[in-house]
């Protein structure tokens, strides 16, 4: 008689998991599958540069001296657009949590003035948006810049960024040495 031919044994091998271990994959499942679920939602579009373009535009608002809200006059259904004047910085007038500072509201009040006609020409350089998601661009009523006027009558200081154009660059800051040389706005020395 023959022996009954042995059956090789296959050792299993249980892996013991402990709780910790189980926890941090249940809760990673969960991430993942959430993360599918849930997609970021798309940059609204009154925040994309794509839909502002050079040329004429219309003033919706004005948020303050630097920042303004405009509508594209040959589509009533876009939706409006909100602007930071490329290459300067006005006082804050507006800034939630922030006190007001000086030249600040005459900032406001002289984009108003200068904007009262509602039309506008906008320029764009190649920065487009800023880390806030505003659209960037020079502003002209006419032949008249209006990031330019605010920095020539002392209500803003130039704001530059490598990359921006040279030309308009040169434009801000010979308008600021001229407010500085004139002590005009916020080069007085005085509050407001």
């Amino acid at each position: 008689m023959s022996d009954p031919p042995k059956r090789s044994r296959r050792v299993r091998r249980r892996v013991r998991l402990s709780w910790p271990v189980i926890l941090i994959l249940v809760v990673l499942a969960i991430v993942r599958i959430a993360g599918k679920v849930q997609k970021p939602a798309p940059m609204p579009a009154a925040h994309s540069s794509a839909l502002l373009r050079a040329g004429v535009w219309r003033l919706d608002r004005v948020v303050d001296g630097d920042t303004i809200i405009v509508r594209n006059p040959k589509d009533a259904h876009a939706p409006p657009i909100r602007i930071r004047l490329l290459g300067i910085d006005t006082p804050e007038a507006v800034k939630p949590n922030h006190p007001v500072e000086p030249w600040g509201p005459e900032a406001t009040a002289f984009t108003r003035h200068f904007l009262k006609g509602g039309e506008l020409r906008i320029r764009l350089d190649r920065r487009r948006v800023d880390q806030y998601g505003r659209s960037l661009a020079y502003v002209f009523v006419g032949d008249e810049m209006l990031n330019e006027a605010l920095v020539r009558h002392g209500l803003a200081r130039a704001s530059l960024y490598s990359g921006d154009s040279a030309a308009m660059a040169r434009k801000l800051r010979k308008a600021e040495q001229a407010a500085k040389n004139a002590k005009a706005g916020i080069w007085s020395g005085a509050a407001d």
